[in-house]
This record gives C-alpha cells, sequence and structure tokens, in this order.
C-alpha cells in the first residue's frame, strides 16, 4: 500500500515508519523541514519526503493523487498555551483538503482518551480534530490512547525525572487521578494492524494496557521496577499554575507542555472497553513490563526517537533551515583553533558531547547556566541528548539545537535555545589539514546583547579555550 504518514519526525511518527517499511508499504513522509527527519540511509530510497506545513493553505498537486491510506499525528498541545486548539482545527481543515486530492480510503488518526463529560482543553482540541476529520472524504479509524510509555517519550521522562532525582516528593492532588498507560510497543501494534482493516473504518476505538493506576500509583511502580522506594505526600493545595512550575522546574518538560500536561492529568483518562484489542488479537504489556521494555533500549543506546527531540521541546516552533547559514554581519566571534593529528579520535569526542559527558571543560559552569536559564523559563540543560554517540540534525543537545551534522565533513553546526537577548550558534569543524575549528557566533539584539556578550567574555574565555583544548588532547 501507500501510505501518508504525516509527523513522520515527531515521537510516534519515528517509530511507527520502520514498522510501515518492514511490512512492505510505500510511504509518503510530510514534514514542515526534510533536514530533520534522520533516516538510515539504507531506508531512504524506500520513502518519499514532502515538506507541506497542514496550518499554511493547502496547495494542490503537492502531495500524490493515489494515496491508499494516512496517519494523522500531528498535534500542537506543546507549541503553545493558549491558542494550540485554534492550530489543531486549522491543521484538521486542511488535512482535509489535502486528502479529497489524495484520495485515500481510509484515514487513523492516534488521539486521547475522552470519556469524561467535562474535558481539558487538551482533550477536547483532540475530540474536535476528531470531529473535523470525520468530515473529510475517507473512512476514518481513531485510536484514543492515555499515558504512552516507552523510551523517550514525554510520559516515561516526567516519570523517570521525577523518581530518580526525588526521593521524597510533595505532589499536587492530580497524581490521584486514574489513567491507563499503554506501552509505546503496543501503540505501534495497534496503528499497524487496524491499517486497511474495513471493520475499523468509521470507528473510534479505547487502547490502554490492563493496569488502571493512578499516577501516584504509577510512580510507586516505577520505583519499585528501578530497585529503589520513593515517599509521595500528596497536598491539596497546589494550585493548577504551582503545578505547573513544579514540573518545569524538577522534569526537562517544558513549561508550555507542563501547563498543558497539568491540565490533562486533571482528566480521568482510562478505556472504557478492549474490544479493539480482543479484536486483532493484541496482548498488550503492563505498566512493569512497559517500564522495563524502555529501559532495555535505553541499555542498548536503541533509542528509536525521543519527544526531546521534536521542536516543541524547544524555544522555536518554526524551520530551523533559516539559522543554518552563520552570520558573518553585525555578530560577535570567538574562534578558537588548534592542530590535531587524530581525526576520528578528535570527531568523537564532538559526535558525544553534552548529555551525560558534558562539554569537556568547566562542567559545573555549563550546569550553572543551565539552571539560570530554567529559572528564566529557558529549557534548561535536563534534556540531555537522545543517543550516547550519534548526532542528527534536529536532534536537542541540552539546551541546544542540532542544525548540521556531517562527520564526513568534519563539521558540527548547534543552535542556542537557551533563552538569550540574540542568537547564538556554536560550531566545531575540522578542515582538510587536521585544524580543528570552535567558533561561537553571537548576533545580539541591541545594547542588551552586547552588555550580555561582554559580561561573558572572561567565562568564555576560559571555558572556550579549556574545552577545543580537551576535544584536541585526543588527537595530538
Amino acid at each position: 500500500m501507500k501510505i501518508l504518514l504525516t509527523g513522520a519526525n515527531g515521537y510516534i511518527g519515528m517509530r511507527l515508519l520502520p514498522a510501515l517499511l518492514e511490512a512492505g508499504h510505500e510511504v509518503v513522509c510530510t514534514v514542515r523541514d526534510r533536514n530533520r527527519l534522520w533516516v538510515d540511509l539504507g531506508e531512504r530510497y524506500k520513502i518519499t519526503v514532502v515538506e507541506v506545513d497542514f496550518l499554511e493553505d493547502p496547495q494542490p498537486g503537492r502531495l500524490p493523487d493515489d494515496i491508499d491510506a494516512a496517519y494523522y499525528l500531528l498535534h500542537s498541545m506543546s507549541t503553545t498555551t493558549r491558542d494550540f486548539h485554534l492550530r489543531e482545527a486549522r491543521a484538521a481543515l486542511n488535512f482535509n483538503q489535502y486528502m479529497a486530492w489524495a484520495k485515500p480510503r481510509q484515514v487513523i488518526y492516534l488521539s486521547g482518551i475522552v470519556n469524561e463529560v467535562k474535558l481539558s482543553r487538551h482533550l477536547e482540541s483532540r475530540k474536535n480534530v476528531e470531529d473535523i476529520l470525520y468530515q473529510g472524504a475517507f473512512q476514518l479509524t481513531v485510536l484514543r490512547a492515555a499515558i504512552i510509555v516507552g523510551s523517550g517519550s514525554s510520559s516515561f521522562e516526567i516519570i523517570r525525572d521525577l523518581c530518580e532525582k526525588l526521593p521524597v516528593m510533595v505532589t499536587p492532588k492530580w497524581v490521584l487521578t486514574r489513567t491507563q498507560p499503554i506501552a509505546i510497543r503496543d501503540v505501534i501494534a495497534f496503528l499497524t494492524e487496524v491499517l486497511g482493516r474495513p471493520d475499523t473504518f468509521g470507528q473510534s476505538f479505547d487502547i490502554g494496557g490492563p493496569d488502571v493506576l493512578n499516577y501516584k500509583e504509577m510512580l510507586k511502580r516505577y520505583a519499585r521496577v528501578r530497585g529503589f522506594r520513593n515517599w509521595i505526600i500528596t497536598l491539596p493545595i497546589m494550585s493548577p499554575r504551582l503545578s505547573s512550575y513544579w514540573l518545569y522546574f524538577v522534569t526537562s518538560t517544558s513549561y508550555k507542555l507542563a501547563v498543558n500536561l497539568v491540565n490533562s492529568m486533571k482528566m480521568e483518562t482510562v478505556a472504557r472497553d478492549n474490544r479493539l484489542g480482543e479484536m486483532l488479537g493484541i496482548q498488550t504489556l503492563n505498566y512493569e513490563e512497559a517500564i522495563d521494555m524502555a529501559f532495555r533500549m535505553i541499555e542498548q543506546n536503541a533509542v528509536v526517537s525521543s519527544w526531546k527531540d521534536s521542536m516543541v521541546s524547544g524555544r522555536f516552533d518554526e524551520s530551523l533551515g533559516k539559522y543554518v547559514q552563520v552570520p558573518h554581519y553585525g555578530i560577535l566571534r570567538d574562534h578558537k583553533s588548534l592542530q590535531i593529528h587524530d581525526r576520528e579520535a578528535v570527531l568523537e569526542k564532538i559526535w558525544t558531547i553534552g548529555g551525560e559527558r558534558g562539554w569537556y571543560y568547566a562542567n559545573w559552569l555549563w550546569l550553572i547556566r543551565g539552571f539560570i536559564d530554567k529559572l528564566i523559563g529557558g529549557v534548561g540543560l535536563r534534556r540531555g541528548r537522545t543517543h550516547a554517540d550519534r548526532i542528527n540534525p534536529g536532534d536537542s543537545l541540552d539546551f541546544w539545537r542540532v542544525l548540521l551534522a556531517d562527520r564526513d565533513m568534519g563539521r558540527l553546526l548547534l543552535f542556542a535555545e537557551m533563552r538569550l537577548p540574540g542568537e547564538a550558534w556554536l560550531e566545531f569543524r575540522i578542515d582538510n589539514d587536521n585544524i580543528l575549528e570552535q567558533i561561537a557566533t553571537f548576533r545580539p539584539r541591541g545594547f542588551l546583547g552586547r552588555l550580555y556578550w561582554y559580561s561573558m567574555l572572561p567565562f568564555h574565555y576560559f571555558i572556550f579555550r579549556g574545552m577545543i583544548r580537551r576535544i584536541g588532547r585526543t588527537g595530538r
């Protein structure tokens, strides 16, 4: 079958794509920025990549007109705390127009469980998108899931941060809200098994694992699986705003996502029936098994995708292609170079920078800068990196975003997502004469930007000098 996959570089899309290719389907991936879709070279020839922004007016002829089925995996919850529902509705309406031209028989939509009478803004928006898609010229199959547990999922990473960092937690009362977590493996199984099945056309199904738990029980069971104890004290006085700040400062989530998550966590999300699992013969993992599988993937360095690599985990909801060309005018720069002798050893150090390894010199200063960034509403350092030894364009790297990662050319270009009075780039490159260059470029925004740069000069001098020496030391 010829499959259209929207949101192909998102957390679910990156997991679903290999499954569709393995099943022998021809896949057309839609993304806003093709440079952010990383696909193994052995599979790139199997897919077609089309740049489409579903928030913009539809353009005839942009997509093939012989699509058999499509997956709708678009959402805007993490991009804003205010008008995401308007953005989601606009994207769904534009998608319907595109599908009128593409002529798929079936569209599969992954939504949230919406069984409560009063819904959060997030879940209400999900339900509204479902209603819009039902108006399309195709057969719609809706899968409604609650908490998705898997390596790199936002839910898993938040639970992990809370349990690993806080043995004693003072929590809001929403931790007593019930939900029905489901393993990412099972979500992918449901998404692939409903493909092309007429008995799922025009229907909405709740999907979930076998356990119905409240969030406190999920935190407790996580600790038990990991082999330690935690103590959770529930207070009824924490407002949604305080709860959002609590999640934001303790975990790697963005503030916008924290606000929308807290509002949704007050809603019970429990599946009403498991008829789809019975129809498809899918036996779902329980919560502990889902956690265990997530850690097996982490330990094997086999995490396929992470929510932290999506654009919504950072400050910018736009294509990063506009930042790939580092400016030459109106900028301030720190440029250091070093002769090296072992190119591959130095590249290995560059390609493993950040995350648990750190930045090679004065890591405590980087930690302080990350903490300050969190305090002023930035992303901080908690995002880390998805892979220990691999970097792809679009990946998050602590408080940087990877713009370009070309190991053969010996060039890594990062763009700062920390809060700054300007724009900043950090570049590493090795030329044909084995000269390692480390270039920090800053385009200040007015007087405040220049004041910031010059006030940081003493720190930059020691940090950047020490960093290039530590990176180049192996290759000398």
